[in-house]
């Protein structure tokens, strides 16, 4: 499974949004988003001999743009030290998160909500707004590149995202999307915030059910997320299994 993710969403990489570009080579696969999104390497294939030279480059390619740059390294890419190579280089490391995968046709993807909470499609601006708004609330800081992304994603390729705001009346109290990549087995699942008073009612589980029933729709077999500590454990009950972890380290 790991090697599967490896090679159709790792290397096989699609731009996030239509402005974004693939750099791809034997050595790494970048996204590059230029100042207003995503720059990060998402895959490497290096060496002692080669980590640091190929480290250089790219830390030399996004500084002289003046961009920040990610790289997303897996516990199980190569070298061994290679996270002490990217902090030499000038890198911090971020929190962990938990690589963690289920196949859709083993999940429950029945969807149940608390009382007064249903889940809305979020297909223009405002509803891109209510999503912003609570995930801010929810993760308490300023995301400012949520909105330009989602506003890319909405216009330039609506069909491979699934935008949901969960609302309590008028109140948006969860937000989550979810990101396809075509021509793969996976779908992405990303955000998940839900307001502290909201949480603990089930909020979490409905909106990952509501997106796994919607991969399922369209042919995907799998789930895949980046889980924090908070959401690991539910995603667990839920039959998600980890298959690594992964450290964004930020230049």
């Amino acid at each position: 499974m790991l090697a599967l993710y490896d090679r159709q969403v790792r290397y096989g990489a699609r731009p996030e949004t239509p402005a974004a570009r693939i750099d791809r080579t034997d050595r790494i696969v970048r996204h590059v988003g230029g100042g207003q999104d995503w720059n990060a390497v998402v895959w490497s294939d290096l060496g002692e001999s080669t980590a640091d030279e190929v480290i250089a480059e790219q830390a030399a390619y996004f500084r002289e743009h003046g961009w920040d740059l990610e790289w997303k390294l897996y516990a199980h890419d190569q070298p061994a030290d290679l996270g002490k190579r990217l902090e030499a280089a000038g890198f911090t490391a971020d929190e962990p998160e938990t690589l963690m995968v289920a196949a859709v046709d083993e999940l429950d993807r029945a969807v149940r909500l608390p009382d007064g909470v249903r889940i809305d499609e979020v297909t223009d601006p405002a509803g891109i707004d209510l999503m912003v708004t609570v995930s801010e609330q929810a993760f308490g800081h300023s995301i400012p590149w949520l909105r330009p992304r989602l506003l890319a994603q909405l216009a330039g390729a609506p069909q491979n995202t699934q935008l949901l705001v969960a609302m309590a009346g008028d109140t948006p109290v969860s937000a989550a999307r979810m990101d396809l990549i075509p021509g793969t087995a996976f779908a992405g699942l990303w955000g998940g915030g839900t307001l502290a008073a909201w949480r603990g009612r089930g909020i979490y589980r409905a909106l990952v059910a509501h997106r796994a029933r919607r991969a399922a729709e369209l042919g995907y077999s799998f789930v895949q997320v980046d889980a924090t500590d908070q959401s690991r454990p539910i995603l667990r009950r839920l039959g998600f299994s980890a298959l690594t972890t992964t450290t964004p380290y930020n230049l």
